[in-house]
């Protein structure tokens, strides 16, 4: 199984999408530690652009290949994106779960964004206005949306065990 989490910065995406792999014991790739890993090697001299994205598209696919589950946790802010990890579910035979995670309530979302810690070494935090402005695509089919203004963090994961693990019942 291939399950994207997706959503601007400081939704709360993070926190769901580890603690669910911690959870399941799943493949854990996070788009802004592979980036910054990118950054802080100083090859690139116009930013790593796709590139974050390209190497998680193959990491994932390579731990799909050997039957482990992956979660990605990124923006996947365009359709080009989303349709790439459409592309490695369908290749690799496994079940593609879109989790797109909103914060509805601005305020909350804009003090975490605010007041957000990163965790990642030299990783530059989003401003609240970056985030605003971040391009950010309309989806062509609906994801499974987590609303974390009205869902704590363990509610979430829950919800997203019981929609996606429960056992088949035929």
């Amino acid at each position: 199984m291939l399950i994207v989490f997706s959503g601007l910065p400081g939704t709360g995406k993070t926190t769901i999408a580890s603690d669910l792999a911690a959870k399941i014991g799943a493949v854990y790739l996070r788009i802004d530690t592979i980036e910054q890993a990118i950054r802080n090697e100083g090859v690139l001299a116009h930013g790593v652009g796709r590139s974050g994205y390209r190497v998680a598209n193959e990491l994932a696919r390579s731990n799909l290949r050997i039957g482990s589950t992956v979660i990605v946790d990124c923006v996947n802010p365009v359709a080009e994106s989303r349709e790439a990890w459409s592309s490695i579910a369908r290749q690799s035979g496994v079940q593609l779960v879109d989790i797109q995670v909103i914060c509805s309530d601005k305020q909350e979302h804009r003090r975490r964004v605010e007041t957000r810690q990163i965790d990642i070494p030299g990783l530059t935090p989003p401003s609240w206005q970056s985030v605003q402005n971040h391009e950010y695509e309309a989806w062509n089919r609906a994801p499974l949306s987590v609303d974390t203004a009205l869902l704590s963090s363990t509610k979430a994961v829950a919800m997203i065990m019981e929609r996606c693990f429960r056992p088949n019942l035929q």
